[in-house]
């Protein structure tokens, strides 16, 4: 083979979907799975093959090309008349996408498999209902379901349901009120919320479990991200741009290093919803693009001001006037985009990167026999 052809022919084979990959009692699981994509009407969109003692199962290599070129996925409801408010066909996307990865996305049983699929449209409908009051310094919840201390964070009153007190602390449909805090503990609790709905079916101990966790003590921050989360990605294998699955949760970094010092504006945490639309939990009814959150973050430099007191702060009618602004020039747009839609520089580092992670996070699994979620002792 010629050195052309052959450079060429690795390249289609890097292009290639991996999908999914079923890793223990791979059979069971791939008639299952393959009766639940029939019933989805996917079944004329998937390829199988074994792969020492598992089963792949991707998207078909000319519906990848297709639909999701370069892994691509954010065009795939567009593409395909996908509704953005019909839970089959949320369910659709995400599995179409799971099915399109790049690298595989590996589990034990049909049943972890599920439950992750459904978890994730639980995290896309919650997410799409959230909304907080915008104050990046304040801390509040509703009062007849939570309490506060110091050593143990905000907790769940005894009594109380943890998934009613996460709806209410974040959809104000449910609350009647917008309650502030940060919009990345906003993205703990709608990780929580679709992950304890599942578990009311799926694993009801494990779900006991998490409540007497949430009476007891909360888990947040570094420890929520390796308790409950696993990240597809990272900075030496890096995800492409725009491959994103329904229910990720991802961040976009502000790569401009004097904004970045506000707080709150050293980036923005969101969850990819589908539709080519990232959620926004300050206006909920306005979900983001790439476009849209790209010029965003860029803007926030022109946003940056001190106050009377010499602090820092962020002049929000000035980023959304930028915004306007260049969303009226397309030259001006794409000359943004081309800066910012590229992978983020390391922590610490403001050099030539842009806003785009390397990775994506998503929730660990849940299933009886094969759940590896681990609480804290108590």
């Amino acid at each position: 083979m010629h050195q052309k052809a052959l450079k060429t022919a690795v390249l289609n084979l890097a292009l290639r979907p991996a999908g999914i990959h079923f890793v223990a009692d791979a059979g069971t699981a791939r008639s299952k799975a393959l009766a639940w994509l029939e019933g989805l009407a996917l079944l004329d969109c998937i390829q199988c093959r074994a792969e020492r003692g598992s089963v792949a199962i991707s998207l078909r290599d000319k519906l990848a090309e297709d639909w999701a070129p370069s892994f691509d996925t954010t065009r795939l409801g567009e593409r395909l008349g996908l509704k953005a408010d019909d839970a089959e066909d949320i369910e659709r996307e995400i599995i179409l996408a799971l099915l399109a990865a790049p690298r595989p996305f590996e589990y034990r049983s049909f049943e972890e498999f599920a439950a992750a699929v459904r978890i994730r449209r639980n995290i896309v409908v919650a997410a799409r209902k959230t909304q907080l009051a915008f104050d990046t310094s304040a801390a509040e919840r509703p009062a007849a379901y939570w309490t506060y201390s110091d050593a143990r964070g905000f907790t769940i009153l005894p009594g109380k349901s943890l998934i009613a007190a996460l709806g209410k602390a974040t959809q104000p449909d449910t609350s009647g009120k917008l309650y502030s805090f940060s919009c990345y503990r906003a993205t703990e609790y709608v990780i929580l919320l679709g992950m304890a709905q599942e578990l009311e079916r799926s694993n009801p101990p494990l779900l006991q479990r998490l409540q007497i966790q949430w009476e007891t003590r909360a888990i947040k921050s570094g420890a929520f991200h390796d308790i409950f989360l696993c990240e597809f990605g990272s900075m030496d294998e890096p995800l492409p741009a725009a491959y994103c699955v329904p229910g990720d949760r991802l961040w976009f970094r502000n790569p401009d290093a004097r904004s970045s010092d506000i707080e709150g504006y050293e980036g923005s945490w969101v969850f990819y919803l589908g539709g080519g639309l990232f959620s926004n939990f300050w206006k909920r009814n306005q979900p983001y693009t790439f476009t849209t959150k790209a010029l965003e973050i860029f803007h926030w430099r022109h946003g940056a001001r001190l106050n009377d007191r010499g602090q820092l702060v962020m002049d929000e009618a000035v980023v959304e006037a930028r915004v306007h602004e260049s969303l009226a020039d397309p030259v001006k747009v794409q000359r943004i985009l081309d800066r910012m839609l590229r992978l983020r520089d390391p922590q610490g580092v403001y050099d030539a990167g842009g806003c785009i992670d390397a990775s994506r996070e998503f929730q660990r699994c849940v299933c009886p026999g094969t759940a590896d979620l681990v609480l804290p002792v108590l």
